[in-house]
C-alpha cells in the first residue's frame, strides 16, 4: 500500500496507560464515518499496516486505539507523532451539497478594502476557531474564518470575500 492509495486522517498524538493504548488525533473532519479495522502508519515514507483490536472515539477529534501486537507502552512509543492513513476505498462519499470550512483551501481571498490578498494555502483548525493562511506579499497572513469577517463565499468561482479588521493587513505587510 502506498501513500497514493490512501488518504490522511491524522496522527498518533500520545500513548495512554501501560498496555499500549494510543491516542489518534483526527485532522479528517468526518472521522465518525470511518471504518477502523486497519490503520496504515507512516514510517519513513512507507506505510505499515496495524490491525485495530478496539477503539473508542471521542467528541474532541480524538480516539483511543488498541492495535494488534502493540500490547505495551514500549511498543506504542515508536508510533508517537506518526501520520495515520486509511485506504482510499474507505473514504466516505460526500454529498455534493456539503461544504466544509476546509474546502476553502485554494480559494482566492478578496478584502473589502485591500482587494486581492492571495490564495488560501492552509487552514488551521483550533478548538475556538478556524484560521485561514494566505500568502500575502511574501509573508503568511492569517485571519479567523468566522461569520463576522466573511462577506461572501463563491464556491463555483473559488473566491472568498472578507472584511478584515482595521490594521490586520498592515500588521502583516509592515506598513
Amino acid at each position: 500500500m502506498t501513500i497514493n492509495d490512501c488518504f490522511y486522517i491524522g496522527y498518533i498524538s500520545k500513548s495512554r496507560g501501560l498496555k499500549g493504548e494510543v491516542q489518534l488525533y483526527f485532522e479528517f473532519e468526518e472521522y465518525n464515518d470511518l471504518d477502523f479495522d486497519i490503520l496504515f502508519i507512516e514510517f519513513g515514507k512507507k506505510l505499515v499496516p496495524f490491525f485495530v483490536d478496539s477503539y473508542k472515539l471521542q467528541p474532541n477529534s480524538t480516539g483511543y486505539f488498541y492495535l494488534e501486537d502493540v500490547d505495551h507502552i514500549d511498543k506504542a512509543l515508536p508510533l508517537l507523532r506518526k501520520a495515520v492513513y486509511l485506504p482510499n476505498e474507505k473514504k466516505p462519499v460526500r454529498n455534493p451539497d456539503e461544504f466544509f470550512i476546509t474546502d476553502l483551501k485554494g480559494f482566492m481571498v478578496y478584502d473589502r478594502v485591500y482587494g486581492e490578498l492571495g490564495e488560501i494555502i492552509d487552514i488551521h483548525s483550533y478548538p475556538q476557531q478556524d484560521v485561514a493562511v494566505v500568502q500575502y506579499r511574501f509573508k503568511e497572513l492569517m485571519f479567523p474564518l468566522n461569520d463576522d469577517l466573511i462577506l461572501e463565499i463563491d464556491r463555483e468561482g473559488g473566491t472568498l470575500k472578507v472584511d478584515l479588521p482595521h490594521g490586520l493587513v498592515e500588521l502583516y505587510s509592515g506598513g
